[in-house]
């Protein structure tokens, strides 16, 4: 099993566990933040969802709270799930396209430090927008799990900042 990081709208257990992605595979172990500093960012065009999607950026003083789950190992890399007939979580993550696997230090809620897979945006743009209903599977997956609010409130800042039109509607989240 690969322990894997979600920072964004896998969170949400019906989002990763969905059937269009890992059919319920994916096993919620833990919640986790962010050893080095890292903030999280809208930088990233998701031509599915139509708007900009998350990404984790060097942030001095900054971290980023996330869900860690156990995948089959077989489920990651495109041809070891394409050969059991399954979705890779490295095809629903846009890895080598939009995104690229990366491996990164967490420190569990129980304190214990882990290493875990996580993806990033490779080349991250600046201006795009993101959309409330993508915030929305975000703040649902982070309550979903217990995430601390303080930290769900600086996730709703950093997207009302990136996108003024949802800001009121974001405070219903």
């Amino acid at each position: 099993m690969a322990l894997v990081f979600q920072y964004g709208s896998n969170c949400l257990e019906r989002q990763i566990n969905g059937k269009e992605r890992l059919c319920g595979d994916a096993k919620f172990v833990c919640i986790a933040e962010t050893v080095d500093d890292y903030r999280l960012a809208f930088d990233v065009l998701s031509a599915k969802r139509g708007c900009a999607a998350s990404d984790i950026v060097a942030s001095p003083g900054s971290k980023v709270w996330g869900v860690l789950y156990e995948v089959p190992d077989y489920l990651i890399a495109r041809e070891s799930a394409k050969s059991q007939g399954r979705k890779s979580l490295d095809a629903i993550e846009g890895q080598g396209k939009n995104y690229r696997r990366t491996t990164i230090a967490l420190r569990r809620d129980d304190q214990q430090f882990v290493n875990a897979l996580t993806y990033r945006v490779i080349n991250p743009t600046l201006g795009l927008k993101t959309n409330l209903e993508y915030v929305g599977y975000i703040v649902a997956g982070l309550r979903e799990h217990g995430i601390p609010e303080a930290y769900i409130s600086e996730v709703k800042g950093i997207a009302k900042a990136n996108n003024p039109d949802i800001g009121e509607q974001l405070e219903l989240l």
